[in-house]
């Protein structure tokens, strides 16, 4: 094998051939302009698990070209850069244009695992930033690659991260940090309020034809029903129902859920002011920007179907009235919400079968995880681990045995634990399976590792140090979250006191 036969092998940089199917749109949905690059560019971290789904081998990630090309200073072949332009509602208001403000979209690839947008966030000013640098930091970067792949780790469907890029830009914040551009992957960055723009200036056309790519492209089967567009609405829809679902059950909270950051394709968008709940308490808010408590844990159901009614308002001129199209959401969302929902609390708690009174124990669960405010990973993994009947003290037949104590310990109120616990072991009786099978079913649905936000901050530190070794093993652990990984024992643990002052915010 020659040299320029070996530079087309499959799976090297040299042979990935990227088109842009959203370039193929109107000049008015984006504007065409090249990456601003960082100067003498160093790779933080890059994801084996992305380069083999876009269909290149990991092995690439090692060289120089990879690093050039991913921080936005050479244009792989075939790419067509651009921004794209959008609009939305930002903390319940309407907030007009926005658009890919420090995004740039290369391109797509196709792979043996699909079609495959790439997409340079931090990149440099396009004419949607809004007076702003168009620059990422390494600090939020780090912090999206990894809650990125997490996710993917928990099955939950999301944009994925290649890699992170960074360099000795100074970018100045709340203080002047580092630059640093992280490569996004995903079939689609098309958001809710990619359609409310062409909505809001009444652009029928554009809208239609924003609709038309997104189904051709993604939603084919859509075409079989009367309406094609009705039929994406009520998709994306009961996607977006099952997203959240997903979200509540690990406790998960996105912290800016504005109508820009809504996937169409039902997919976690925009890792910013994100958090995992700890200490339960349902009215969390995990974004210190957001000061009315809009996005709380608790609000999460309630404002993605609000959402969903600025899309469908959006839809109007291709669905119906306003009747019509609320009505393809409330047909769709609520249920995907709540079937899921209780699907997969019935699995972290372990029920065989679901019977009639299991969503007001489910309720009850709830209630006592905000009385209590036990960690809420901690709880369902010990959880995993109880036996199905109560067994008592060795020498004190008047206790409960030491297994239960790793639930026990959790509560402050420890009768309050054991009556709850009594309950438990109640309802399992109704629908039994032995203990082997049943514990290994909660393990898988219900995680031991998430990326607490004390976790990503080491990790953000040790790298500003220049340290990235911690990003790495962080991320070797998350791909595998309901595993046991005795070596990764640690990052299970509750938050050290050093992070009881952490807050994240849009900035972050």
């Amino acid at each position: 094998m020659n040299a320029r036969e070996a530079s087309h092998q499959p799976g090297r940089l040299e042979s990935l051939e990227f088109t842009n199917s959203f370039a193929g749109l109107p000049d008015a949905f984006y504007t065409r302009l090249d990456p601003l690059g960082l100067p003498e560019p160093y790779m933080v971290c890059a994801s084996r698990d992305v380069a083999e789904l876009i269909g290149l081998d990991p092995g690439e990630m090692q060289r120089p070209e990879f690093t050039e090309i991913f921080a936005g200073n050479v244009l792989p072949p075939g790419s067509d850069a651009l921004a794209a332009v959008y609009s939305g509602h930002q903390f319940g208001i309407w907030a007009g244009q926005l658009g890919d403000g420090r995004a740039h979209l290369l391109g797509g690839l196709r792979s043996p695992h699909g079609h495959w947008e790439i997409q340079l966030k931090g990149a440099g000013r396009t004419p949607y930033s809004r007076g702003a640098d168009g620059r990422a930091v390494l600090r939020s970067s780090i912090r999206e690659f990894l809650c990125s792949e997490a996710m993917a780790g928990l099955g939950i469907p999301t944009t994925r991260a290649l890699s992170v890029v960074g360099a000795d830009l100074p970018v100045r914040r709340e203080e002047i940090e580092s630059a640093a551009v992280v490569a996004r992957v995903a079939p689609s960055f098309v958001r809710f309020g990619s359609f409310e723009h062409w909505a809001a200036d009444g652009r029928g056309e554009e809208l239609r034809l924003l609709a038309d790519y997104v189904i051709d492209s993604f939603r084919p089967e859509c075409r079989a029903e009367a309406n094609a567009y009705a039929a994406l609405l009520a998709d994306v829809s009961r996607r977006t129902g099952e997203l959240i679902a997903r979200w509540m059950a690990v406790g998960f909270m996105h912290g800016v859920m504005n109508t820009d950051n809504m996937s169409i394709l039902g997919l976690t968008l925009d890792y910013g002011p994100f958090g995992f709940m700890e200490a339960f308490d349902a009215g969390h808010i995990c974004n210190h920007s957001d000061h009315q408590g809009r996005y709380t844990y608790r609000n999460q159901p309630h404002v993605a179907q609000w959402n969903l009614y600025r899309l469908a308002e959006a839809f109007r001129p291709l669905v119906g009235d306003r009747a019509a199209v609320r009505a393809v959401v409330d047909a769709h969302y609520g249920d995907a919400f709540e079937m899921h929902f209780e699907k997969l609390m019935c699995a972290k708690l372990g029920l065989r079968a679901a019977l009639p009174g299991d969503e007001d124990f489910i309720g009850e669960t709830f209630g006592l995880l905000q009385q209590q405010r036990p960690d809420f990973t901690q709880f369902f993994r010990a959880l995993a681990h109880m036996p199905a009947v109560a067994a008592t003290d060795a020498v004190d037949r008047e206790k409960p045995a030491k297994i239960d104590d790793l639930l026990r310990d959790q509560f402050v109120d420890r009768a309050a634990c054991d009556a709850w616990l009594a309950r438990w072991r109640a309802r399992l009786a109704q629908t039994p399976w032995d203990d082997g099978t049943r514990q290994a079913a909660m393990c898988a649905a219900s995680p031991k590792y998430v990326l607490r936000n004390w976790l990503a901050e080491g990790a953000i530190r040790k790298a500003q140090d220049g340290d990235f070794s911690e990003v790495g093993r962080l991320l070797a652990c998350l791909r595998h979250p309901c595993d046991e990984q005795p070596e990764f024992a640690h990052y299970a643990a509750l938050p050290p006191d050093w992070a009881s002052g952490l807050e994240v915010s849009c900035s972050s």
